[in-house]
């Protein structure tokens, strides 16, 4: 058995922990620096870790109160820098490490974007995924050109269209030998292999040409993170990697089952498709340290910046109600599976002060507390009942908790064989973490000759 892992983090000041950028161990408020980020995929590729997975939203949190003001004050994830400008140093910086870059088919045009990813698989040497997200933030819709946010479910129907254009222009336009740079014949690019894609459809016409040639891999590693039914429907059809977020293992099993269960019914191998949940890591050099560490973390919580992430996931404004209140059910056009979490959990009834101290350290995601051999235990405990594929690790104190990765649970992760053997040569991401080809495999509706 191996275990896959993967850096879950943000160009932001306050990503999953609210509060914690104030721990003396934090250096997070060097996150507009080149220097921080290139030190860091140094740091997770040393602990082994397959890829840094860069979360990104196209707005700020304003639901809070009403206003941006919480977000502001306590930094939740608000200064925001992009993303996907910061790649192409990383990937100079390091040789194995992979880069997941989450870009939303709302806001952006698809034929702007298949450029844009397929600059970075050539500039990375492969090693870039895109998360498929269809954004969720009404300050997003307002800012970039909407009157509102498009609903819920018909985000996605117009999500899958736009991966259909991206799929003709990955994969379907331009051959993989039309670059032939003969000097003797003065072309550089064979015309005849070059092939617009006459998309004609209901959200999207693209007429012409893939505008760059194919990358190492083609099409970008394909990761999703929708949780919702229409969510999940989604990434049967598209996701070739499968973020899923719960602190219940057995509450993740059900979901990953009947995931591959749907991949098998529309004729996809359903072991070919992979599932990372996420976690927050404590870890000492003994059990009593660790807690101690955890308790001194609890003395950085900031409640309003905990709700107002909490706001921002889901849409709902908890700044009215007491800490005792019970947080109710809703229908919004936001993060309905964040919602859901709290609000249709069948073993208990979750108020206002229950959901904040929830996601104070590390998100919607489980706490896993110990010394390094309890720390990989649980790792494992938590794999078996979930049956997924590996983690993405969140820090609540950064970069401090990906140090502490690296020197604790990385040695006995590789005293047990657990993390994967990396090959002498660097290969593409979709190798790495997929272990297969570098390609989309055949059975993916990206390869279909119908589109």
């Amino acid at each position: 058995m191996t275990i896959h892992f993967n850096a879950f983090d943000m160009l932001v000041p306050v990503h999953q922990s609210p509060g914690l950028w104030r721990h003396p161990d934090s250096r997070i408020e060097e996150f507009d620096t080149l220097g921080y980020w290139t030190e860091l995929a140094q740091t997770v590729e040393r602990a082994g870790f397959s890829c840094l997975f860069l979360a990104d939203i196209p707005g700020v949190y304003d639901v809070y109160g009403g206003n941006a003001e919480a977000a502001a004050r306590g930094g939740v994830q608000y200064p925001l820098l992009d993303p996907q400008v910061i790649v192409p140093a990383l990937a100079a910086a390091t040789t194995h490490l992979g880069f997941g870059l989450t870009a939303s088919v709302t806001y952006e045009a698809p034929y702007a974007l298949a450029r844009r990813f397929a600059t970075l698989d050539h500039l990375t040497a492969g090693r870039i995924a895109w998360n498929i997200v269809t954004s969720y933030q009404d300050s997003a819709a307002r800012n970039l050109g909407l009157t509102e946010q498009i609903p819920h479910d018909e985000r996605y129907d117009r999500a899958d269209e736009y991966l259909q254009v991206m799929y003709k222009l990955f994969e379907h336009s331009v051959e993989s030998d039309a670059v032939i740079a003969d000097k003797s014949t003065g072309v550089f690019v064979d015309p005849a292999k070059v092939h617009p894609i006459n998309h004609q459809g209901e959200w999207f016409n693209v007429p012409g040409e893939m505008l760059t040639h194919p990358g190492p891999q083609r099409t970008p590693l394909l990761f999703q993170a929708g949780s919702s039914a229409r969510g999940q429907q989604f990434a049967v059809d598209h996701g070739e990697a499968i973020f899923v977020i719960s602190s219940s293992p057995q509450r993740l099993a059900q979901q990953v089952s009947g995931t591959r269960s749907a991949l098998l019914e529309v004729g996809r191998d359903p072991e070919s498709v992979k599932f990372f949940a996420m976690a927050t890591i404590i870890v000492a050099e003994t059990e009593e340290l660790a807690q101690a560490r955890l308790e001194e973390y609890r003395q950085y919580v900031d409640t309003a910046s905990a709700l107002t992430l909490f706001g921002g996931w889901t849409g709902v404004d908890l700044s009215d109600l007491q800490e005792d209140d019970v947080v109710a059910d809703v229908q919004t056009e936001a993060n309905q599976s964040a919602l859901a979490m709290f609000t249709k959990d069948p073993d208990k009834r979750w108020t206002v002060r229950d959901v904040a101290e929830f996601i104070s350290i590390g998100g919607r995601g489980p706490l896993i507390i110990g010394d390094p051999v309890q720390v990989v235990d649980q790792l494992v405990n938590f794999k078996e009942l979930s049956g997924v594929d590996g983690f993405n690790i969140s820090a609540a104190v950064r970069p401090a908790d990906f140090e502490r990765f690296e020197r604790y649970v990385t040695p006995e992760l590789r005293r047990r064989g657990l993390l994967p053997e990396r090959p002498d040569k660097p290969v593409t991401l979709r190798e790495a973490l997929l272990e297969e080809g570098p390609y989309i495999r055949s059975d993916h509706p990206a390869r279909r000759a119908d589109l």
